[in-house]
């Protein structure tokens, strides 16, 4: 039996940054803090394993900067703008790997409440989710499009 992992969308910048950063991680440390002084040197391995783990299994599911088609549909890769119905905010974000990307945009995990709620639909569409304190926020996905027609060019 086969399990297939779901592709992760980054663009170039927060995929070279994932390279550098796990770079750094493999590097061989200068010093180990000692467990007599009461540093926590196992403690921050573990940390720095799980780390390294996290970044190749993201960097091994990568898709790199390949925009997704601009047909109106909320997905990794795209620029949402959401209207949270209850109060008539809006809020626009990216919809993409959290903690990968470092820009001026929010950025927003398919998996957290909100990407999840709003993965898939289509301009227009409504949809809601529960927050942690159990009540249901109602949101409209107001557009959709790729990164690479929104993002700064620097």
């Amino acid at each position: 039996m086969t399990s297939t992992t779901p592709r992760v969308w980054l663009t170039p910048q927060a995929h070279h940054r994932l390279r550098n950063e796990l770079t750094a991680l493999l590097a061989p440390a200068r010093t180990r803090p000692d467990d007599e002084t009461g540093d926590p040197g196992i403690v921050g391995d573990q940390a720095r394993e799980r780390r390294i783990r996290q970044i190749n299994d993201l960097l091994s599911h990568a898709v790199v900067g390949e925009d997704p088609p601009d047909d109106g549909v909320a997905e990794p890769g795209m620029v949402l703008t959401v209207r949270f119905d209850d109060t008539g905010d809006t809020e626009t974000f990216l919809l993409g790997v959290r903690g990968a990307e470092h820009g001026t945009i929010e950025v927003y995990s398919p998996d957290s409440p909100l990407g999840a709620a709003v993965n898939g639909a289509l301009r227009g569409e409504q949809r809601a989710y529960r927050v942690p304190s159990g009540a249901t926020v109602r949101i409209t996905l107001l557009d959709a499009v790729p990164y690479s027609s929104v993002r700064p060019l620097h």
